[in-house]
């Protein structure tokens, strides 16, 4: 199976995984499945840590793509077809750029949103499957 991890969940995988359930840690854990990690994500979380929002302690932004091959993980990137057929995830459910446009990449490319948020598990109405 294929799956995208939200930015909370990256985070968590790597700082804090007692945050994680059992089935994310399950899944993550799975040789089988293909986690991926979106340009999208490291975005979120470079603009977090600039305004202060977010803490790393030591680890900095620019070293988190390499932490993510050391755990196995697969990137996407934001490609010109998705980012100009943005609009068409109509529903509005959740107002965070960074969560709709992680959305409109897993339905997009039929991965599975690893996320607890509950604003984000309604855009199932759009196609979107997530797991948590």
């Amino acid at each position: 199976m294929k799956y995208l991890l939200d930015t909370h969940t990256l985070i968590w995988t790597l700082f804090d995984t007692p945050k994680l359930s059992d089935t994310v840690k399950g899944i993550i854990r799975d040789p089988a499945n293909d986690i991926f990690v979106s340009a999208i994500n490291f975005w979120e979380i470079s603009i977090k840590v600039g305004s202060g929002k977010l803490g790393l302690g030591a680890v900095t932004p620019e070293s988190l793509p390499e932490t993510c091959l050391d755990h196995g993980f697969e990137f996407i990137n934001l490609d010109v077809q998705e980012a100009s057929s943005f609009y068409r995830l109509a529903a509005a459910y959740h107002k965070d750029p960074f969560d709709r446009m992680l959305i409109w990449q897993a339905i997009n490319r039929n991965h599975i949103l690893l996320t607890n948020d509950e604003n984000i598990a309604k855009y199932n109405s759009e196609g979107l499957k997530v797991v948590w």
